[in-house]
């Protein structure tokens, strides 16, 4: 997290999360209703991860930012930090069955790639515990 960025555009950048992250879940027929904000992790300018309860009170992990956005049932990670350790774990998982298949799709190859290479960056995001030790200052969305 090399990159500095002003109040203004860390607001900026959460926002444009939250907003990414919404239209997700509504793509997946998930209406989102409330955002668990102090349970929620916004490690601008790379990724943020949001605890979104729905309006039929299902509990969601949300991972938005630089990659592909997705969405885990909060019963597979007790935390943000581990949930990004859930969503690593499930991408190299998808990646896997990707490359199994024998596909010769190169955007099939492609997304492959790109989830083991997210991956690995959340697994070593996971293992920074100074990111996880400080309490970020949440900026609301």
């Amino acid at each position: 997290m090399s990159e500095q960025l002003t109040d203004q555009e860390r607001s900026q950048w959460v926002q444009t999360q939250f907003r990414k992250a919404n239209e997700y879940l509504a793509s997946k027929g998930i209406l989102p209703d409330q955002v668990v904000v102090q349970e929620s992790r916004y490690l601008a300018p790379l990724i943020a991860v949001w605890k979104i309860k729905s309006q039929d009170r299902k509990e969601y992990w949300v991972l938005s930012g630089d990659l592909p956005t997705d969405h885990l049932a909060v019963s597979a990670a007790a935390s943000a930090k581990e949930a990004i350790r859930a969503f690593s774990l499930n991408w190299q998982l998808k990646a896997q069955q990707i490359i199994d298949s024998g596909s010769a799709d190169k955007t099939q190859q492609d997304f492959a790639n790109l989830l083991i290479s997210r991956a690995h960056g959340l697994y070593d995001l996971f293992e920074q515990d100074e990111i996880w030790q400080a309490q970020p200052d949440q900026t609301s969305a």
